[in-house]
């Protein structure tokens, strides 16, 4: 850690740079948490990266990963973990289950146990019902980690209701979006060739956890209602869905688009589009649709971003839909019913004025997601558990791995 002061005759204040090794998948690897990671390491100044590489994955990595770990190799976990105190002051984990080795992720704990810095761990899964295994690796994570932030109100409650998490030993720091204009969606669609189309939009990478099947099931009566509607999914299918069997959801979806007969009424953008691209296409959507179908869903990147741009929004009533949604800035509909779906979205597409003011809360809440601002609390947080006195850890009172 460098404290910097200004020299004599100017305003005294000492500005504190945290160096932090940010551990995580990350680009080239094609996933939320690598974008993520990437734009959160970007936004919080002097850092370092450390790659979870899975096996077959593509490099080489950008100039700030100076370390990786095999994800499957053990050694790996305990040797980075050490070589981390002679070049940073703190460390920064992603976790989700996974992206980390061993069985439930395990591995992560080898890798913290090992650590001799402070570790701000930020969770972007807490399951409501997790297995023994599960409960137990983020149990000790949470114990050894100096601070842990989560991205919502109703995870930090589910990890104090559920699994005994003290709230004073959290962060609540919301999931970061780029700083995009509020644009008029008619002005982007023709550069797109979607000129004089009614556009609902989803993205992320694609798998059966998304629910999209929903859409498709809602869209006859929709196009009924609209008939120049156009249902855009963009993303590539998930590489280790891709890797275990193929394409062969997609080619499930697209069966159903040609079974329903909406060929003309649903583009699929079978590619990772980088941030320009996902811009234009955000931009371009009349509404935004996520149709999980999980419920404890307690962050969505890809909701996060469409608040970021404004977009009017419907959605399912997974768990951060809800809150993030609540007080009119979007609309939620019963989980798995393609009618209740169909009615929202007609709704929305043929009211102007409810499509701008849904758009405009969304965009007015999200003001404080843009990376900047949670940068900033990023810092905050490093500065605090680099700069306060060391503190006993509560693992003893918590389930350990290897009890």
């Amino acid at each position: 850690m460098i404290s910097l002061r200004p020299r004599r005759g100017s305003i005294e204040r000492s500005y504190i740079v945290v160096r932090t090794a940010f551990v995580s998948t990350y680009p080239p690897r094609r996933c939320g948490i690598a974008t993520f990671t990437h734009d959160l390491a970007t936004v919080t100044g002097n850092r370092e990266v450390v790659a979870l590489h899975g096996p077959g994955q593509v490099s080489p990595y950008p100039i700030e990963v100076h370390h990786r770990i095999r994800r499957d190799e053990l050694g790996d976990y305990g040797a980075t973990a050490r070589s981390l105190d002679r070049c940073v002051d703190v460390v920064s984990i992603q976790h989700e289950y996974g992206i980390w080795g061993g069985e439930d992720g395990a591995y992560v704990i080898d890798f913290v146990r090992s650590l001799r810095v402070p570790a701000v761990t930020t969770l972007h899964t807490v399951l409501r019902e997790p297995s023994v295994g599960q409960r137990a690796v983020l149990s000790e994570l949470v114990a050894r980690s100096h601070a842990t932030v989560v991205m919502s109100r109703s995870a930090a409650s589910l990890l104090a209701t559920a699994y005994g998490v003290d709230a004073n030993q959290l962060d609540i720091v919301p999931h970061g979006v780029p700083d995009l204009p509020l644009v008029d969606p008619n002005t982007l669609k023709a550069g797109i060739g979607l000129d004089g189309r009614e556009v609902i939009l989803s993205f992320g990478l694609l798998g059966p956890g998304k629910g999209y099947e929903l859409v498709l099931d809602a869209l006859p009566e929709i196009v009924a209602a609209h008939p120049a509607v156009c249902y855009v999914v963009v993303g590539a299918t998930h590489p280790d869905l891709l890797r275990t069997e193929g394409e062969a959801y997609r080619q499930r979806l697209v069966a159903q688009v040609n079974r329903l007969g909406l060929g003309d009424h649903v583009r699929f953008v079978d590619r990772f589009v980088g941030r320009v691209e996902l811009t234009r296409w955000l931009e371009a959507a009349d509404v935004f649709v996520t149709p999980y179908p999980k419920l404890d869903q307690i962050v969505s990147g890809t909701l996060s971003y469409a608040m970021g741009a404004g977009r009017a929004i419907v959605s399912t009533p997974y768990t951060y839909a809800t809150e993030l949604l609540a007080d009119g800035r979007g609309m939620i509909v019963p989980s798995g019913s393609a009618p209740a779906l169909a009615n929202a979205l007609n709704e929305v597409l043929g009211d102007r004025a409810l499509r701008s003011a849904l758009g405009r809360r969304a965009y007015d809440y999200s003001r404080r997601m843009v990376w900047s601002a949670v940068g900033t609390e990023y810092r905050r947080i490093f500065e605090r558990v680099t700069t306060r006195p060391s503190q006993t850890q509560r693992v003893g009172s918590l389930t350990a791995i290897n009890a």
